[in-house]
């Protein structure tokens, strides 16, 4: 068996499922609901007649150009994880069946179903791969069928309960915007450093509101942060490859010395509940950019996106002064200026050197 899994390339592993195949479920996340979304806005705010007519009518749905590119979001994830699995062609294309079936049958926690059903769908395709001599039969059916199996048995469950933590995430955010301003600033935060990934799980959760705005400060407080602090040894090229590439970078300096981690975390453990508290930062658009922070202004643009959608639907007056001040100083100044207080205390202490934070 174990020569079997290893000739089809089959890893049971933390890292090929929760690693591998959740940070390319983000990435096809980001190829089709999140750019779908930045379309939708960019058409609606400059007014762009192409970007705002629709130019599809699917069993009575009409779709603009990023109603397209969102509605594509499952089969996007689950290509991208059977990408990550290193899937053969019939395998991989066959995900496009198994991922609409996977988002559609999840409902809104979709993309927690998605990533179970592909993992599964992917690994039965990968073992029957090439094993027949009608190889372009049964490879694409047994994945299929698996896919679809499996979105009908457990995709429902999946998505009620992701929707559920989510759901749960933000009524506490609500009712304690202090303390779960901490917790979720600093969670998501450390995910989006560690090799995992904040938007997928932030996505799999549907977390929004004010959690969306805590989750978005802890982001920025890790990029911004890593950014400031390793300024003196990085320059320029490790300012704009942290601060809007990702703090990821730093794991390897993180391995070899955790202290460097306390400047940016504590950090985020500050403008989280002032993100919450002070300037009432919500994320209410698409709930990937809420694990993204600086990363390509994903998080700030998501926030935006929020704000007209509020203003469309009633639910906000309109994008005040104050609104703005508090996106630049949560995503910018404040991790900045945190991170670098902090951090010059560590080395003063010497827990910390210079020479810890080069890339």
């Amino acid at each position: 068996m174990k020569e079997f899994l290893k000739r089809k390339n089959i890893e049971i592993s933390l890292r090929r499922y929760g690693i591998d195949a959740l940070g390319a479920m983000a990435q096809g996340l980001f190829c089709s609901l999140l750019i779908g979304t930045i379309i939708n806005t960019i058409g609606t705010q400059f007014k762009i007649p192409f970007l705002m007519q629709t130019v599809a009518t699917i069993a009575g749905t009409e779709y603009t150009v990023g109603g397209l590119a969102t509605a594509m979001s499952g089969p996007a994830m689950a290509v991208a994880i059977g990408y990550a699995l290193k899937c053969p062609p019939l395998v991989l294309f066959s995900m496009i069946t198994v991922g609409f079936a996977a988002n559609a049958l999840g409902g809104a926690g979709g993309p927690l179903a998605v990533l179970f059903v592909a993992i599964l769908a992917a690994e039965f395709g990968k073992a029957v791969s090439k094993e027949t001599k009608v190889d372009i039969l049964v490879t694409p059916l047994v994945t299929i069928a698996v896919g679809v199996f499996f979105s009908w048995l457990i995709a429902p469950p999946l998505g009620r309960a992701a929707m559920w933590l989510g759901n749960l995430i933000m009524w506490a955010t609500d009712l304690q915007p202090f303390l779960m301003g901490i917790l979720v600033s600093v969670i998501v935060g450390m995910a989006l450093t560690l090799p995992i990934s904040s938007a997928a799980i932030c996505a799999a959760l549907g977390l929004t509101g004010l959690a969306g705005g805590a989750a978005v400060a802890g982001c920025c407080a890790q990029m911004i942060g890593f950014a400031a602090i390793s300024f003196k040894e990085n320059k320029w090229g490790g300012l704009v490859s942290q601060g809007i590439g990702t703090s990821m970078l730093q794991m390897g300096n993180i391995v070899r010395n955790p202290k460097i981690w306390i400047g940016p975390t504590l950090a985020s453990a500050i403008t989280g509940p002032i993100a919450t508290c002070v300037f009432k930062l919500q994320m209410n658009g698409a709930p990937v950019s809420s694990g993204m922070g600086t990363c390509g202004l994903v998080g700030q643009i998501g926030v935006y996106t929020g704000w007209v959608n509020d203003v469309a639907n009633g639910a906000k007056a309109g994008i005040t002064g104050f609104d703005w001040l508090g996106l630049v100083l949560i995503s910018f100044v404040l991790p900045a200026v945190f991170s670098l207080i902090i951090n010059a205390g560590l080395k003063k202490i010497g827990w910390v050197k210079d020479s810890d934070l080069k890339l």
